[in-house]
């Protein structure tokens, strides 16, 4: 639904719309303007605003108008109309009167009223929704249903759907030029993921409504509930309290999570889309078991804070972000997203058990907070580090296969501004 506002005027009142549009050219430049023929041309000509003329008003221009407002897609009519000499052929406010009763839209018929929805959508928060309609195993339509229910009756919401032929990156693109207050994310990591790397450095904060398999990202910031996650992420949204944390780049692209290579890639790579639809979250654990069988270390060259060193590896994780169940990113048992460095783990092991007892000692470490050091892991901070193997390893970004080593990754320090609960 596009955010939309209508303007018409008698004739007799086109110079006083012209001055409103002068006077309030930055809120109106937030929105798609549509206007009868002669007033969105000389409204466009005297400002730098874009206007989309309809036909003149005689011609039937009001009456296009309305339709715009009977599909939802306006917010405020703004008519100036002359109550004194209107001319027959001039647009007729009473039939859009009606329809903007109906559709509950705020019309605006002179100067000080227009001024008053004019400041009313400047104090408005305007939100831009990317909404993955493929993401998890849930009912889309009806989730899109819930999200606006909760959102709309608070925010100015717009909604971008991604396709196949639309990445989710352009569609925030779109949203930041838009003027966006707030662009929201909702669907699995890898949406997030490119969300949140067109807004890194940009200071406006992201929304996360998690719909996908993992959800490691919102996990990792507290967002994701067990019972009503869609719901209890609104309403962290709508509660205003953000958290600064820290983002990265890897090879050039966005990492918000974590970057794994080896095991963890190999492990995402057999949990294809059909398995997360008929499995959920155990695909990723079916598709580990099995890959332990048949995982080989491998030869990693690794530079660190300008040392290189070579070792024999089964997995290797770059940390930004990571909740406990992203097992082999918990080294030292907690993985800091707002301390500027990125929390780099190297686990080997050349048997089936010995893989399972590291894991599982990871595991305790993130639970308990135990820093032991454990056989077969090694963990290392830092605020950039790149990887070479071999013979080439996968590599997985925030839940999504980019390609194969080598790599290297940048910290971002308070890259990124997101809403999430307040942190003890």
């Amino acid at each position: 639904m596009a955010r939309t506002i209508a303007l018409i005027a008698h004739d007799r009142q086109k110079d006083q719309i012209v001055e409103f549009s002068l006077r309030h050219q930055p809120v109106l430049s937030r929105y798609r303007l549509i206007a009868t023929g002669t007033t969105g041309q000389k409204i466009q000509a005297a400002t730098d605003l874009i206007v989309e003329r309809m036909e003149s008003g005689p011609l039937g221009g009001d009456a296009q108008i309305a339709a715009e407002v009977v599909a939802g897609n306006v917010v405020a009519v703004i008519f100036l109309i002359d109550p004194l000499y209107a001319q027959p052929h001039e647009p007729d406010i009473q039939a859009l009167l009606r329809i903007c009763n109906v559709q509950n839209v705020p019309l605006a018929s002179n100067l000080a009223t227009a001024s008053a929805v004019a400041t009313s959508l400047a104090n408005s928060v305007t939100a831009h929704l990317i909404f993955n309609p493929v993401s998890g195993k849930g009912n889309a339509e009806q989730d899109l249903k819930l999200i606006r229910e909760l959102l709309e009756p608070h925010l100015h919401l717009e909604v971008h759907q991604t396709t196949p032929e639309t990445d989710p990156k352009e569609l925030a693109a779109q949203a930041i030029a838009d003027k966006a207050d707030i662009i929201i994310a909702s669907g699995g990591d890898g949406t997030v993921s490119a969300v949140a790397g067109a807004i890194i450095g940009k200071e406006i904060p992201l929304g996360i409504i998690p719909r996908g398999t993992a959800n490691a990202f919102a996990m990792a910031l507290g967002i994701t509930q067990q019972i009503t996650p869609i719901r209890k992420a609104c309403e962290i949204i709508l509660a205003g309290k953000t958290r600064v944390i820290d983002a990265a780049r890897c090879n050039d692209k966005p990492l918000i999570l974590l970057a794994g290579v080896g095991f963890e890639a190999e492990t995402i790579a057999q949990a294809d889309r059909e398995a997360k639809n008929r499995w959920g979250s155990l695909a990723y654990i079916v598709a580990g078991w099995q890959q332990l069988d048949q995982h080989q270390l491998f030869e990693a060259e690794i530079t660190v804070n300008g040392k290189t060193q070579t070792c024999q590896a089964g997995a290797i994780t770059v940390a930004n972000a990571a909740p406990l169940t992203s097992i082999l990113a918990q080294g030292k048992g907690e993985v800091i997203a707002d301390d500027g460095l990125l929390d780099i783990t190297i686990a080997t092991a050349e048997t089936k058990f010995q893989a399972v007892v590291s894991m599982l000692g990871m595991l305790e470490a993130a639970l308990i907070g135990n820093n032991t050091e454990l056989d077969n892991v090694v963990h290392i901070r830092s605020n950039k580090i790149a990887i070479t193997a071999n013979p080439p390893q996968k590599v997985v970004l925030d839940g999504e296969i980019i390609g194969t080593t080598p790599l290297e990754i940048c910290s971002i320090p308070k890259g990124l501004t997101v809403f999430a609960p307040t942190t003890k």
